[in-house]
């Protein structure tokens, strides 16, 4: 598909780039406002995690509600809502205001991305859909890497002055949803969405999407797990300075953009998702060990690499994956995906936390050992998955 401003694929990802930028945007900064207003690190942890909670909690909504009503109704909303609270960061004088702000950030955030991967399984052939998913995947990681470089840069004399840059991106990518970006679903389509039932849910956990959700629920708890601890553990173990750690951060970005952005579809299409997403596996469980038996600064990084590089195959494999499944509640299923996502967000670093203070290498083997765990599903779901077809036949 060619990239210009009326392809649905680049609104989606600028959109997702706008979006993250503000999420990086937000964390050098935040540490400093938190200072300005009198707050301690209790409450800046609870400010963080009540993020990701919002998002378990509403991107499953957002995700049904897209299927009733329609894709760019719902996005459009998400971009807006993410604009007013990236404004409300900028105006605020005292820690309820952040509090709130941030808050309102996870609840309407939350409806962008499963929205957008919904839209994606909705208009991309089922060959295709990987590298698309990795296109997305790529934009998100190219606002994590820049967003926080931009966030110190822009704060230089104002604290505030991100936050406003930041939301007039976003307003940006609210007009170029809502005037350009076609709906990916008809009105009769969306109209015969009923709800969610006991009897759908049910379908869901215990058929093969189930499997997948646990395995993204796996990917993402590995994942934050690894950042989360990561950057204590060469500190402790090398006492690098901030110089590496900072490299570090920037080693696992920039492979991110580069596996999702360049080599996702290709190799989707050449060995299929569920061999790339055992493949992602093993190689993240490796990147695991690896780091235990790192000895230096080049070990480390090429530990990191590894992993990096590994997990990046999985996601927008597993997205695919589980988009082939959704059939006519694209919005549904990749609301719950978004859920499994933010609740790995929210285990894996505190897993990881309370095991590094029990031996600094426990967090890592624990990695391989949840991620190895994950292969065995993966094998576990293709037989059901088999099965369920042998029954149909």
């Amino acid at each position: 598909m060619t990239w210009n401003i009326r392809t649905p694929t680049f609104i989606l990802s600028f959109t997702l780039l706008v979006m993250m930028l503000g999420y990086g945007m937000v964390l050098p900064i935040i540490p400093f406002y938190i200072e300005q207003f009198g707050a301690g690190g209790r409450e800046l942890g609870w400010m963080m995690s009540m993020y990701s909670l919002m998002q378990l909690i509403f991107a499953p909504i957002w995700g049904v509600l897209s299927d009733r009503y329609g894709r760019k109704g719902i996005l459009s909303i998400g971009i807006m809502g993410y604009a007013i609270s990236l404004l409300f960061f900028g105006l605020a004088t005292n820690f309820w205001m952040l509090f709130l702000a941030r808050t309102l950030s996870g609840i309407l955030s939350s409806a962008t991305m499963p929205t957008a991967m919904a839209y994606i399984g909705d208009n991309t052939p089922e060959k295709e859909r990987s590298g698309k998913m990795g296109q997305l995947g790529a934009m998100t990681g190219v606002g994590v890497v820049i967003g926080p470089l931009l966030g110190g840069l822009l704060s230089t004399n104002s604290l505030s002055f991100p936050f406003f840059i930041g939301a007039g991106l976003a307003l940006i990518a609210f007009v170029l949803v809502i005037t350009i970006l076609p709906e990916s679903r008809s009105q009769q389509s969306s109209s015969k969405q009923s709800g969610v039932s006991f009897g759908i849910l049910r379908e869901i956990f215990v058929g093969p999407i189930g499997i997948l959700l646990l395995l993204i629920f796996v990917m993402s708890f590995g994942l934050t797990a690894f950042q989360g601890i990561t950057g204590l553990y060469v500190i402790d173990k090398f006492a690098f300075d901030t110089r590496q750690v900072g490299s570090i951060w920037m080693v696992m970005g920039a492979t991110m953009i580069a596996v999702q952005g360049a080599f996702t579809g290709p190799l989707t299409r050449r060995l299929g998702e569920p061999l790339l997403i055992r493949i992602g596996l093993v190689g993240g469980s490796l990147g695991f060990l690896g780091m235990t038996r790192a000895v230096d600064y080049l070990t480390s990084l090429l530990a990191l690499g590894a992993f990096t590089a590994a997990l990046a195959l999985i996601s927008p494999a597993l997205n695919a994956h589980i988009s082939t499944y959704a059939g006519e509640r694209q919005g549904t299923i990749m609301g719950m995906n978004s859920a499994a996502t933010s609740l790995g967000r929210v285990a894996g670093p505190l897993w990881a936390g309370y095991l590094y203070e029990i031996d600094i290498d426990y967090p890592f083997l624990s990695g391989a050992m949840t991620l190895g765990l994950g292969l065995l599903i993966s094998f576990i779901g293709t037989r059901r998955q088999v099965d369920d077809m042998t029954t149909r036949i």
